[in-house]
């Protein structure tokens, strides 16, 4: 079976094929840093960590970038509000978003890059633009573009630019925006006191950049002109990718993405997960509910990546139970490694190949570790390769160690059990549970476990 995914843009699962043979080009649109992200946020960014590992496990090269949005609307109302410069501002969410991926097992991408670092290559973009006759000045300086000169307006959202022409006649200066507000958006927006002292002097003018022209700068500088997937969550769709789509190729006059990849919502009470609505967690949050946050990762992975899931913390804290179970099952397995079970093997890579069916892909570890024609050495080999889609950190795991305390009270049982006295071993061991250890009677002795 060959690599299928669902591109955004047809509609249908296509058979994967890059571009180039030797190298997978692909973008993340990443947080824009002024504040922390909530968790339905890091579901793209772990979507697109197990892409990348599917690729990466499937054989390929993969050059990643995500960007850092460190320069729109948002970060410099917040940066005036809390009394910072742009960049102290958005350094210290810049960091706290690194520690919250690291803490999710996220791979780093090739290269994290920052909107501020490539004013000059989007400035180039709209000189494009404007000599192709798609972009136009405003009276205030602002460049917008020119959506009715784009003959492809739409395609990615499947908007039909006839049914809009009310509103397709005029402009949009905010960076965000909902589907009922199709216009001509910003690319480049003229100076004015709200921003304070943040622009650009250039040879457009003086001002600073949209939000959309800085995802088609990052990418094509660093990717070239023509890439193979770009991700990002539902709502990204329109206006944000919309218009990376009309700005790139409007530029370049190629195709600028091959395959369009998109995770949906994560909900709360069946709402969309949004610091709009107030109904948003954050890692933090998960955290001082000592949950370690694996297990948000391991719940979001029971669900394919284009299905809603409702966030509960009943639903967390029972995958936390599960994912520990895994990891004690793994664990009870010994510190042999041996050989990775081919037929599991192939059942995991197929599964996967299926536009990433991460459910069934999971299925798989309970079905190595509960078949009794594996060895355990076999069975701890077959798990760590499915980690390296997973992501889990089973390689990670080290063997506890078991407090004096509880060492003292299963020797003192191990002793009363050979003088037949059960009654005082019973209380022996309820006392050790009681102490969140269990103890497992065998022909070969006892082993203490952390319940």
């Amino acid at each position: 079976m060959s690599l299928k995914f669902y591109n955004t843009l047809t509609r249908e699962k296509e058979d994967f094929s890059p571009i180039d043979s030797k190298e997978v080009r692909m973008y993340t649109c990443g947080p824009t840093v002024y504040n922390y992200p909530h968790i339905g946020n890091y579901r793209a960014y772990i979507f697109a960590d197990i892409l990348k590992r599917v690729l990466v496990y499937e054989g390929f090269n993969v050059k990643h970038i995500m960007n850092l949005t460190d320069i729109d609307d948002k970060t410099i109302l917040n940066s005036q509000k809390e009394g910072k410069t742009l960049k102290e501002f958005t350094e210290f969410y810049t960091q706290e978003f690194f520690k919250d991926i690291k803490s999710l097992n996220i791979l780093n991408p090739t290269k994290f890059t920052k909107a501020t670092d490539y004013i000059d290559q989007m400035v180039s973009i709209i000189k494009k633009l404007m000599e192709n006759g798609l972009a136009y000045k405003s009276a205030d300086n602002s460049i917008y573009f020119d959506i009715k000169k784009f003959k492809n307006y739409g395609k990615l959202s499947h908007l039909v630019l006839e049914n809009q022409k009310e509103n397709a006649s005029g402009r949009i200066k905010t960076d965000e925006y909902e589907k009922d507000n199709v216009q001509d958006f910003a690319l480049w927006k003229a100076w004015d006191k709200k921003d304070g002292d943040v622009f650009w002097e250039t040879e457009i003018g003086k001002g600073r950049p949209g939000w959309h022209i800085e995802c088609s700068a990052m990418s094509m500088t660093n990717l070239g002109e023509q890439i193979d997937i770009h991700t990002g969550g539902v709502d990204n769709i329109f206006p944000h990718h919309e218009n990376e789509i009309a700005q790139s190729e409007g530029a370049t006059g190629k195709e600028f993405v091959k395959y369009w990849m998109h995770n949906e919502w994560v909900l709360v009470d069946q709402k969309k997960m949004a610091k709009s609505f107030n109904n948003f967690y954050t890692l933090k949050d998960i955290t001082d509910r000592k949950i370690d946050p694996i297990a948000y990762r391991f719940w979001l992975l029971m669900a394919n990546y284009r299905t809603r899931v409702n966030f509960v913390w009943e639903a967390l804290e029972g995958s936390e139970i599960a994912l520990k179970r895994l990891y004690k099952l793994y664990m009870e397995l010994g510190k042999d490694i041996g050989e990775i079970s081919t037929k599991y093997q192939q059942k995991f890579k197929e599964y996967l190949e299926d536009d990433l069916d991460t459910p069934r892909a999971l299925s798989l570890l309970w079905d190595v570790i509960k078949d009794e024609n594996l060895s355990p050495a076999d069975k701890k080999a077959t798990i760590l390769d499915f980690d390296k889609v997973l992501g889990l950190g089973f390689e990670n795991l080290k063997e506890e160690k078991i407090p004096k305390e509880i060492i003292k009270l299963a020797e003192e049982r191990e002793e009363v059990r050979k003088n037949k006295d059960f009654k005082k071993s019973d209380e022996l061991r309820d006392k050790i549970n009681s102490l969140g250890y269990e103890i497992k009677d065998s022909s070969d002795g006892y082993k203490i476990n952390k319940i």
